[in-house]
C-alpha cells in the first residue's frame, strides 16, 4: 500500500475513523459502523439553533434554524445532501456540518433524508432531491424561505446528487439554485482518470470502494443517465455557478477537476478548491486538522457571499 504524505493531525483523524471498520461486510453491519463513526465525530447541538424533522413531498428532511428573527424576505436557505456512497448515512450522519453551516452563517439549512441503495437504486435518491426542491419552490416548507437565496450543497454522493439536481432542473426549464457547492463529489468520471490509479488505495476511500458504491447505486441500469453520472452530460451550459472542492488524495479527485473544467468551458463561473493534503471524508476533522479548517474557511466564505449578499 502506497504511503500518502498527509499531516500527522490528518493521519490521527484517519486512524480514529478506521477504528469503526469491522470484518463483517454485510450491508447492515456497514451501515451500523458508519453510524457509530458519525456519532463519534458529531459535536453537541450548538446553542441558538432549532432543529426539527418533518416531511416535504413525502421525503424526510431536517431543518436547522437560527433562533434569531426571520429576515424580512425570508430565510436564505442551504439545501444539504449528505454523502455515504448513496448506500449509508442519513440525517444524523451529517448533523456535524449542518450545525456548523447554520450556526456560522445564520441561515436555514435543510438536509434531505433520501432513499438509499441498493434497496432503492437510481433514480430514487435523485427523485427525492427533486421532490424536496420542488416542494420548497411551491412554498410547502414550514419556514419562510427567500427563493432568491437558495443554494444546494453536498459531499461525496451528496455532491453527485447536487450536481444532478442542477442538471435536471436546467433541462426541465425550472428555477435553479443560486449556486451549487460540491465537496469531493463522485460524478461518474471514466475509469482511466489519473486519480483512480494514483489514489487507488487512498485513506478512507479506495478506487474499489467507489466502484462498489456506484454498482449498488446503478443496480439494473445498463446505460447510466447523466442524472446518475453528471460527467456524462452532453451540455454544461446554463448551470448554476459552482464551488467544487476536491481532496488531493482521493480516487474521485479528478471527477471534480473535470467537472470544473467542463463548467468553465461552457461559460459557467466555477471555482475549484484543490484540497491540498486532504483525503475523502475529511469534513469531520473540523477543529482537529489545519488543512480541513482551511477548507471550511473557503466553504463559509463562498456560501456567505452567495446566501447573504444582495442578488
Amino acid at each position: 500500500m502506497r504511503m500518502y504524505p498527509i499531516s500527522a493531525q490528518l493521519a490521527a483523524f484517519v486512524a480514529k475513523t478506521e477504528t469503526f471498520t469491522c470484518d463483517d461486510s454485510s450491508l447492515a453491519a456497514v451501515r451500523q459502523n458508519y453510524d457509530r463513526m458519525c456519532q463519534a465525530f458529531t459535536p453537541p447541538q450548538p446553542d441558538g439553533l432549532q432543529v426539527s424533522d418533518f416531511s416535504l413531498a413525502g421525503v424526510g428532511v431536517r431543518s436547522y434554524l437560527p433562533t434569531t428573527s426571520t429576515p424580512a424576505n425570508g430565510w436564505p436557505c442551504l439545501l444539504y445532501i449528505h454523502g455515504g456512497g448513496w448506500v449509508v448515512g442519513g440525517l444524523d450522519s451529517h448533523d456535524f456540518i449542518c450545525f456548523e453551516l447554520a450556526s456560522a452563517l445564520q441561515v436555514l439549512v435543510i438536509a434531505i433524508d433520501y432513499r438509499l441503495a441498493p434497496e432503492h437504486p437510481f433514480p430514487a435518491a435523485y427523485e427525492d432531491c427533486r421532490a424536496v426542491w420542488q416542494a420548497i419552490q411551491a412554498g410547502q416548507a414550514p419556514h419562510a424561505i427567500n427563493l432568491q437565496r437558495l443554494v444546494v450543497a453536498g459531499d461525496s454522493a451528496g455532491g453527485n446528487l447536487a450536481a444532478a439536481l442542477c442538471l435536471g432542473l436546467r433541462d426541465a426549464g425550472q428555477p435553479l439554485p443560486r449556486a451549487q457547492v460540491l465537496i469531493y463529489p463522485g460524478l461518474g468520471g471514466p475509469a482511466d482518470l489519473p486519480s483512480r490509479r494514483d489514489c487507488r488505495d487512498a485513506p478512507l476511500l479506495s478506487a474499489a470502494d467507489t466502484d462498489c458504491y456506484l454498482a449498488l447505486y446503478l443496480l439494473g441500469w445498463d446505460k447510466p443517465s447523466p442524472y446518475a453520472m453528471p460527467l456524462l452530460a452532453a451540455d454544461f451550459s446554463g448551470l448554476p455557478k459552482a464551488l467544487i472542492a476536491v481532496a488531493q488524495f482521493d480516487p474521485l479527485r479528478d471527477d471534480g477537476l473535470l467537472y470544473a473544467e467542463h463548467l468553465q468551458a461552457a461559460g459557467v463561473n466555477a471555482v475549484l478548491y484543490p484540497g491540498k493534503g486532504l483525503v475523502h471524508g475529511c469534513l469531520r476533522a473540523r477543529g482537529e486538522v489545519w488543512e480541513v479548517d482551511q477548507l471550511y474557511n473557503c466553504l463559509l466564505d463562498y456560501l456567505g457571499r452567495e446566501l447573504l449578499t444582495q442578488v
